[in-house]
């Protein structure tokens, strides 16, 4: 039986991020029904056509709809799931009941669950265990995206027809969905490299210089395969759009919430200032202390995560983090 197509596309989280992905898929010619967390982000959409807290200044198609009732959303032929990582499990525990069997379910959430250590395919496994999860993940900055400027991402379903059926139902020139299979990858690949973009900042910040963070973000790119694997990933994924190519986007342009917070960091500044100051989520300063701990269950070495750690959790100084990794020891290069 051939798969429908999946014409009314619901997106949890209207954030910068979601509401460039609704953009897409409006032009697309879905039907876009999108969840905003707060009453007024919804208002400005639906009477503005503007999301001017979260992505100001850029018109959306008149056909998007915005509310902030869950299950409006959660009824529809495919959900993108873009609300915080660690407020996933709240979130789709939520809207549970109204997710039809069967329904494709891409996380576009970049990050580990704090709490439990858990990637977000397992969160999704636990509360919505009848859904078919898939995974978006991509280098792609919000606003590039929904000024149609050209993209390309990952999505990886396991199951190939839906997995088809999503990139058909969201795909076009401007943007561009790779079909692959390998969940785990594409999605440790957006998770880690928000953390390494926190150092990747720091080093800016610091005034280091260009060579230390180009070998900043080569020696990341090690840990995180590193770390891929011995999740089962496959290393052609932790190498593509959602591995490598966002580590590059992420690392290298302060229009990146972790590199941009990172800067101020290594500008001398206080995390808890930073955070205060800001709408959006850096999600790496969470992951960071949840990439260490599943390393280390999976005895892998991730020495830049664990600075970052250490730095986002008050247990080491921008200083003294940089002066420990200089001092580790000369090895081969792996």
């Amino acid at each position: 039986m051939a798969q429908k197509p999946l014409s009314h596309i619901g997106i949890i989280g209207a954030g910068a991020w979601g509401t460039a992905l609704a953009a897409v898929a409006a032009r697309a010619g879905r039907k876009v029904t999108l969840w905003a967390y707060e009453p007024e982000v919804a208002d400005s959409i639906n009477r503005q056509h503007l999301n001017e807290l979260y992505l100001p200044g850029i018109p959306l198609d008149t056909s998007i709809r915005a509310t902030t009732d869950l299950s409006a959303v959660s009824a529809n032929d495919a959900l993108l799931l873009v609300c915080p990582a660690q407020a996933l499990r709240s979130v789709t525990g939520s809207m549970a009941r109204h997710v039809k069997p069967g329904t494709p379910v891409a996380i576009c959430a970049k990050g580990i669950e704090q709490a439990t250590g858990k990637l977000m395919t397992e969160v999704v496994a636990e509360t919505l265990p009848e859904a078919v999860p898939a995974v978006l993940s991509g280098p792609s900055f919000a606003a590039d995206v929904a000024n149609g400027l050209p993209t390309a991402v990952t999505l990886a379903c396991a199951d190939d027809t839906l997995g088809e059926a999503l990139v058909e139902a969201i795909g076009i020139p401007a943007f561009r969905p790779y079909l692959a299979s390998d969940l785990i990858g594409a999605e440790l690949g957006g998770s880690v490299k928000n953390v390494l973009a926190i150092a990747c900042g720091i080093v800016e910040g610091r005034k280091l210089g260009a060579s230390a963070a180009a070998a900043l973000t080569a020696r990341g790119f090690a840990e995180l395969t590193r770390l891929g694997v011995a999740l089962g990933a496959r290393a052609e994924t932790l190498g593509g759009l959602s591995g490598l190519g966002d580590l590059i986007l992420t690392c290298g342009s302060r229009q990146s919430r972790n590199m941009s917070l990172g800067a101020a960091l290594g500008e001398g500044r206080d995390l808890a200032d930073i955070i205060a100051e800001r709408v959006t989520v850096a999600e790496g300063v969470a992951t960071a202390p949840a990439v260490v701990a599943l390393a280390r269950r999976h005895n892998v070495e991730m020495p830049i995560c664990e600075a970052v750690a250490a730095i986002v959790t008050g247990e080491a100084s921008v200083d003294d983090a940089i002066g420990g990794l200089l001092a580790r020891p000369f090895k081969r290069e792996a």
